[in-house]
């Protein structure tokens, strides 16, 4: 084999790996694209809003919940307050 081949063969590996290479950073880019949104709302962008509307309700829900516990704490502590009238 003489050195023409060799660096044929080379040259032919190199092209080779550059392709691969290429093959794989336009399928990266696709899928950044579909990821984060090519002019248009991403994957990314569209959780965002949900992780906003959840964090929403879940604030609504606490408060919520706060004040049907404090309603209830009420009522057992009047209730224990009162069981000796209530009883007779």
């Amino acid at each position: 084999m003489g050195v023409a081949e060799r660096e044929s063969v080379l040259r032919a590996i190199d092209i080779e790996f550059q392709r691969e290479v290429l093959d794989k950073l336009v399928r990266l880019e696709t899928k950044m694209d579909a990821l984060m949104g090519n002019g248009q709302p991403g994957r990314m962008k569209v959780i965002e809003d949900k992780v906003g509307v959840l964090e929403r309700n879940d604030l609504r829900n606490s408060v919520h919940n706060r004040l049907v516990n404090a309603g209830i704490s009420a009522a057992v502590s009047v209730a224990i307050a009162l069981h000796k009238y209530w009883a007779k």
